[in-house]
């Protein structure tokens, strides 16, 4: 997936593309297929996860008793999403989830062992696929970009 000789062309089709190239929506866009083509090949085909689902998994793994409420809000998704998805996630026995104490209206997310093993094993894959997909870059350039990435995300 690397870049053709001519720095002014897409990687793709092989199309002038000068006047997109100061517009972050479209270098996040065409990163972004470069990323997904690297999840979907080492996690979501061969374990049956979606983004979204493996981001409420890494999330509930590191914030254990979150709610549906804070999943949605913090993966922007709608509430009927994130409680579909989790529905599927406890089917498969990779969270459980328990009312609260002092509102039955709000439910507790957990992961179960499996749950834990899952996302520890898809975030493993992820960082291998990621550090071949973007071999063009040095250690620091990735880590500049990852950053300047959550500045970006964390300005909505």
């Amino acid at each position: 997936m690397g870049r053709t000789a001519n720095p002014d062309r897409t990687p793709q089709g092989d199309l002038i593309d000068l006047d997109l190239h100061p517009i972050l929506g479209y270098q996040v866009a065409q990163a972004a297929v470069v990323t997904h083509a690297v999840f979907k090949r080492r996690v979501g085909d061969p374990e049956g996860v979606s983004k979204v689902e493996f981001c409420m998994l890494a999330l509930i793994r590191r914030n254990p008793d979150v709610s549906a409420k804070q999943l949605a809000q913090a993966l922007a998704v709608t509430a009927p999403n994130v409680a579909m998805s989790l529905e599927k996630l406890e089917a498969r026995g990779w969270i459980s989830r328990s009312r609260g104490t002092r509102d039955a209206r709000v439910q507790h997310v957990r992961l179960t062992e499996l749950g834990d093993e899952i996302v520890q094993r898809c975030s493993a894959a992820l960082r291998e696929g990621e550090r071949e997909a973007v071999k063009t870059l040095s250690p620091a350039e990735w880590a500049m970009l990852t950053e300047l990435l959550h500045k970006l995300a964390c300005s909505r």
